[in-house]
């Protein structure tokens, strides 16, 4: 069983380091910045189907936001942790938050301006959004920044 454990918690370190590298290389190959949500107590926080309970609290969120930190600090790169309330309810057009929103797991339709698309894009574009207005209150140096 601790066999099991320690080569999951090597998987799930390996794969983070990669994630973290991917991200990094690419907004210091491009002049970004990296916005990422603050996950403390997402455990806590999300409720999840059974069948996605495990995934969930298994990953080690904490882990790939370190490396994400550490790997863009020594490249250079600028990140902001911005709060994620709403991210995937608040609509990133028209700035609509309600939690009808979110019509499924995959799914995002603003009751308020009808724009569709997919759940994870609208929250990728809302954490942009928070991520450049972090910037411009001059929380950290401003990079160029790109609509996702």
């Amino acid at each position: 069983m601790k066999g099991i454990r320690r080569r999951e918690a090597r998987f799930a370190a390996d794969t983070n380091h990669r994630i973290a590298k991917t991200i990094v290389i690419t907004a210091e190959r491009t002049s970004r910045g990296v916005a990422l949500e603050e996950l403390k107590g997402i455990r806590q926080r999300v409720t999840a189907k059974k069948e996605q309970r495990y995934r969930l609290h298994s990953w080690a969120f904490a882990q790939l936001g370190a490396f994400v930190e550490y790997k863009a600090r020594r490249a250079g790169v600028p990140v902001v942790f911005v709060d994620p309330r709403n991210t995937s309810r608040q609509c990133s057009e028209c700035w609509h938050t309600h939690r009808t929103n979110r019509v499924s797991q995959a799914w995002f339709a603003c009751r308020s301006c009808g724009v569709v698309m997919h759940a994870d894009r609208n929250g990728s574009r809302n954490i942009a959004h928070r991520g450049e207005a972090a910037w411009q209150r001059g929380a950290v140096n401003r990079p160029n920044t790109v609509k996702v």
